[in-house]
C-alpha cells in the first residue's frame, strides 16, 4: 500500500520538478506597486504586458472610488449567506439585470468565480444520456468540467468545423438511442494563441445538427464587437449563442463572472448550480464595483479605442521586425519562437533584468517541445512609446538566441538576482 505523500513527494508534475529554479521568479512571480503598464519586479520598475487588464480599468480614477465607497458602505461579510437562502440584494439583481442586456439576452447569474462557473454550469446542463462536443483547445475550466460528464464526449480539431461536424454525427447517433441532448462548448477567444472561436461556423451547424452552445468568452467581453459585449457580437451571432458566459477577472478588472441565456435556463441553473447553492454570495463591494465597471465599459468606448489602438500598434510591429504572432485577431498576442526550455529561462531572464520587461513565457508540457512562446497583454493605458521600445528589446533577445546566447544546459536558478 502506498503513502499518498510519499506518492506526490517522487512525482511533483512537469512544471512541479522546476520547482527549485523556477519559484518566485518564473513561477509564481511578485508583481508589486500600482497595477499598470509600470511595475516593480524584483526590485526593478519593468514594463509590464502580462496582466488581463484590457481596458486599465484595475487603477481606473471611478473604480477605485467606487470600490473604496462600497467597501465603507457595506464591508465585505455583506449580503451573508448564499444567494438562494440569504445572499441576494437588489444590486445582485441590477447588476444581472445590466449584464443580461448588454451582451443580448433575456437572464443573467453571477457566479463567484469564472473557474468554477464554467464547471459547475457543465454539471448542471449535462446528464450521463447527453453528449458533449467541444474544442480540442479549450481551457482548463472546460476540460475539467467535461471530465466530470458521466456520459459521452467528444473533441473536435480546434476551429475546424469539418472536426466539429463528424463529431456531431457521432453525437446525434447516440442521443437518438439515448434521448438525450448535444451541448457544443467553445470559447469566444483562445486565451493562448489569441484565436477567436470559429461561432459562426459554430452556429451554422445548428442548420443542420440539434445542439446547444455554450461560450465561455472570457477574453473577449469587453474587447471584442462595437459595443464590446463580445466575440458573438464580434462575428454577428449573438442569437446563436445559447449561453454566453465571462468573467470579471479580464476586462473588468475584479473577481467574479456570470452566465447569460434565456430566462427558464437561467431558473434552472439558479436551483442547480451547486457551487453557487453552497457558497457565500458574493460580496457587495464587488458587485457595486461591478456596476461601475460596467458602467464605464458602456459609457466611454474611448477605453476599448485606445486598447485597439495599442493592440494594432503592437501586432503590426512585431510582423513588421519578422516576428511569428500566430493567427491571433484579438489582443491576446503570442510570441513564437523556437528554443528549449532551458533557452527559454535565460531569455526571459535577461529580457527581465536587462532589458526591464516582464511578460509571461510559456513552455513544455504546455505547448510542445522546442517552442516558446512569450505572451503579451497590451492594455488601454499602455502607450505607443511602451510598443516602440518592447519591439526594439524583442528583436534584440531574437538575435541572441539565434547566435545561441540562451544556449545553457541548466535552468536559470531562481535564487539568481
Amino acid at each position: 500500500m502506498a503513502d499518498i505523500f510519499e506518492k506526490v513527494k517522487k512525482n511533483m508534475g512537469p512544471l512541479g520538478a522546476h520547482i527549485k529554479e523556477a519559484h518566485g521568479y518564473f513561477t509564481f512571480p511578485k508583481l508589486e506597486g500600482e497595477i499598470g503598464p509600470k511595475m516593480n519586479f524584483n526590485g526593478k520598475e519593468k514594463l509590464n504586458w502580462s496582466l488581463n487588464n484590457y481596458l486599465g480599468l484595475a487603477n481606473h480614477p471611478e473604480v477605485r472610488k467606487a470600490d473604496a465607497e462600497a467597501a465603507a458602505n457595506y464591508g465585505m461579510a455583506y449580503p451573508m449567506g448564499a444567494r438562494m437562502m440569504s445572499g441576494n440584494s437588489n444590486p445582485h439583481e441590477q447588476l444581472e439585470r445590466e449584464l443580461a442586456a448588454f451582451v443580448g439576452k433575456e437572464d443573467a447569474i453571477l457566479l463567484n468565480f469564472g473557474y468554477q462557473g464554467v464547471v459547475s454550469i457543465i454539471d448542471a446542463m449535462v446528464d450521463r444520456h447527453d453528449v458533449i462536443v467541444y474544442d480540442a483547445e479549450s481551457h482548463a475550466c472546460i476540460v475539467d468540467g467535461v471530465r466530470l460528464h458521466a456520459g459521452h464526449r467528444f473533441q473536435y480539431k480546434h476551429n475546424d468545423m469539418e472536426s466539429c461536424e463528424k463529431q456531431l454525427q457521432r453525437a446525434t447517433k447516440l442521443v437518438e438511442k439515448s434521448g438525450g441532448g448535444i451541448f457544443v462548448i467553445t470559447e469566444g477567444v483562445f486565451g493562448m494563441s489569441g484565436n477567436q472561436g470559429n461561432l459562426k461556423g459554430v452556429v451554422a451547424l445548428k442548420d443542420k445538427y440539434d445542439f446547444r452552445l455554450f461560450v465561455d468568452d472570457a477574453h473577449g467581453f469587453g474587447t471584442m464587437g462595437k459595443t464590446g459585449s463580445g466575440t458573438a457580437e464580434e462575428q454577428d451571432v449573438i442569437d446563436g449563442v445559447d449561453l454566453h458566459f465571462s468573467t470579471f477577472a479580464k476586462s473588468m478588472a475584479s473577481i467574479g463572472a456570470f452566465v447569460a441565456g434565456p430566462k427558464i435556463i437561467l431558473d434552472f441553473l439558479r436551483y442547480n448550480l451547486r457551487s453557487q447553492i453552497y457558497a457565500k454570495s458574493l460580496p457587495m463591494p464587488l458587485v457595486v464595483g461591478a456596476l461601475k465597471r460596467l458602467d464605464l465599459l458602456r459609457s466611454q468606448p474611448e477605453l476599448k479605442d485606445n486598447l485597439w489602438r495599442n493592440v494594432n500598434a503592437l501586432q503590426s510591429g512585431l510582423v513588421n521586425a519578422g516576428f511569428n504572432i500566430g493567427t491571433t485577431t484579438t489582443p491576446v498576442t503570442p510570441v513564437v519562437l523556437s528554443g528549449t526550455v532551458a533557452e527559454a529561462t535565460h531569455l526571459t531572464f535577461d529580457l527581465r533584468e536587462n532589458y526591464d520587461i516582464f511578460c509571461s513565457i510559456v513552455v513544455y508540457p504546455v505547448i510542445p517541445k522546442g517552442i516558446i512562446i512569450l505572451r503579451l497583454i497590451p492594455t488601454a493605458v499602455h502607450t505607443l512609446a511602451d510598443v516602440e521600445r518592447t519591439i526594439k528589446a524583442f528583436t534584440e533577445i531574437k538575435e541572441n538566441l539565434a547566435a545561441g546566447k540562451y544556449n545553457h544546459e541548466k535552468l536559470v536558478n531562481a535564487a539568481i538576482g
